[in-house]
């Protein structure tokens, strides 16, 4: 069964040849200094793509084919372009939207917002990037229909960066625009209102340059945070998931695409909300945030949404032995891919933090735990004796925090 097929099933919550795994968008990568630190670890002097930068917030690479291929990558990721960026300073640069990012130690910050004191007189007046900008898609198209016709990988259209209530606090500002969706919910509205209109432009030429070849279209907007949800669910009912349904609305009536959405954090409260808005694979469920636990996920909602992620990058990949990173593999397949509905991958990119061992024992194991039908009774229960006490984690934690404290002392002082 080609990726392609194996695909079709998946998502249509069947079981087909294998669970599938996820490797190359601009949030589920890895960073730079990962990807280095791999590259000598696998010895392979062809390796290339260290300095092929994705996303530069992030500081993440466009994997190396070969890689892709060594990890038995299911996907081809369609990237748009990153246009109207300007450099401002060595460690600081603005985007397209105006937003200038800050670099802090191994990524970029948002620096400074450019409608922090505006009216809603000024949204129009901003200067709005274009969505028909010829260079955003620039080649697209041509590599789209290569793939499409000469691989049976999956292909995805990456996500246009940000989302309507991510791209709204960037340029907004964060404490501005949480309090507007208090205290000014015209002006939110209608910062959030052109932003729809800014993305379905850009949506509309991005798939009529791929949508012919593309498999799933990618999109990303934060509404969860680490222990709860950034704004209330309220709001998200009322203010932003209207708004996003009609951006998927929108793409499904431009393309045949699944649509897969991207929220960081916790978004227990609102699964149901999603699932209504049209999204068909959620990502990247951050099993690391409260009320995210793959058990209950798929037990609630395994027959009507699919589910994309689950691998922990925050504490299990960095802080984790090899061994503890195959149970991890086995329990998400186990919980999220019984009877279809599961591609394995990163809850986010894979950091500097994460040993390259553990990246080639995800990948390894995904491979050989992930074939259909599943059978992971031996795997786990003898993980489960092997597991470290919460007391064993925690002190890995701080000896993690410890070192690289002193790493970078090392360097302040060079």
């Amino acid at each position: 069964m080609t990726p392609r097929e194996n695909f079709k099933k998946i998502v249509n919550h069947e079981e087909g040849d294998h669970v599938p795994i996820d490797l190359g968008s601009h949030v589920a990568s890895i960073h730079q200094n990962t990807y280095r630190k791999l590259k000598a670890y696998l010895n392979d002097p062809d390796m290339k793509n260290e300095d092929k930068i994705l996303d530069r917030m992030v500081q993440n690479v466009v994997p190396d084919e070969k890689l892709l291929q060594r990890y038995n990558i299911d996907f081809r990721w369609i990237f748009p372009h990153w246009v109207g960026v300007t450099d401002v300073s060595e460690e600081e640069y603005q985007d397209m939207w105006g937003i200038r990012w800050q670099y802090m130690q191994d990524a970029y910050m948002v620096n400074s917002s450019p409608l922090t004191h505006a009216t809603i007189e000024d949204i129009e007046r901003h200067p709005w990037p274009d969505p028909e900008n010829p260079k955003l898609i620039e080649g697209l198209a041509e590599r789209a229909k290569y793939l499409y016709k000469n691989t049976d990988y999956v292909l995805v259209g990456d996500a246009i960066k940000g989302g309507i209530l991510t791209k709204a606090l960037q340029i907004r500002g964060y404490e501005q625009m949480f309090a507007d969706l208090v205290d000014d919910i015209p002006l939110a509205e209608a910062l959030m209102d052109k932003l729809l209109e800014v993305y379905k432009g850009f949506y509309s030429a991005f798939l009529r340059a791929v949508g012919p070849y593309i498999d799933m279209i990618y999109f990303t907007d934060d509404i969860g945070g680490q222990n709860a949800m950034m704004i209330s669910p309220t709001t998200f009912r009322t203010l932003v998931k209207p708004r996003i349904a009609e951006l998927i609305d929108h793409i499904k009536s431009e393309a045949d695409v699944k649509f897969l959405y991207h929220t960081c954090g916790t978004v227990a409260p609102v699964v149901d909300d999603i699932i209504d808005m049209g999204v068909d694979i959620l990502n990247p469920i951050q099993t690391s945030a409260m009320g995210m636990d793959t058990d209950y996920l798929k037990e609630m909602y395994g027959d009507r949404i699919c589910f994309h992620g689950g691998i922990d990058v925050q504490q299990m990949m960095p802080f984790s032995t090899p061994e503890e990173v195959r149970f991890d593999v086995a329990k998400r397949i186990h919980q999220l891919g019984r009877g279809g509905g599961y591609i394995l991958a990163t809850c986010h990119n894979m950091g500097s933090d994460i040993p390259p061992i553990n990246v080639e024992t995800m990948f390894k194991a995904a491979k050989e735990l992930g074939r259909y039908p599943l059978d992971l009774d031996s795997v786990l229960s003898e993980a489960d004796k092997k597991l470290p006490t919460e007391e064993e984690l925690e002190a890995r934690r701080h000896r993690k925090k410890v070192e690289r404290r002193g790493r970078q002392k090392v360097l302040k002082g060079s």
